[in-house]
């Protein structure tokens, strides 16, 4: 089991920066590999970025990809997500997941912080 503690959210202007964390717990290992996932109102759920515990490989959507860094502290078994430039389409919950890296789906969640950019 992993357990998953986001904060950081808030609502903020078109073009500030916020700073998610995720705070993990559990059955950490080498092999996992936290995501972030965001949903906007009436949309289906979106992967925003991604990064493997042990190597800290990242990967991001197209839609993030200038704008946002994901960075990982082993030490506070902490994942952040810095997101610089928003924009209203950004506005979202934003949750926190984690599989393994054999797996091609997540299988444990955080509850979720809201984000929302005014314009």
């Amino acid at each position: 089991q992993v357990q998953l503690v986001e904060s950081g959210g808030g609502l903020v202007q078109a073009g500030d920066s916020l700073r998610l964390s995720c705070a993990a717990s559990g059955r950490i290992s080498s092999s996992t590999v936290i995501g972030w996932v965001r949903q906007a109102p009436g949309k289906e759920r979106e992967f925003v970025a991604a990064i493997t515990w042990s190597l800290g490989s990242t990967e991001y959507t197209d839609s993030v990809k200038r704008r946002c860094t994901i960075s990982r502290d082993t030490a506070k078994n902490t994942v952040y997500l810095q997101m610089n430039s928003l924009k209203p389409e950004d506005t979202a919950v934003y949750y926190c997941a984690a599989r393994s890296a054999d797996e091609s789906e997540y299988s444990y969640w955080g509850q979720g912080t809201q984000v929302a950019v005014s314009s």
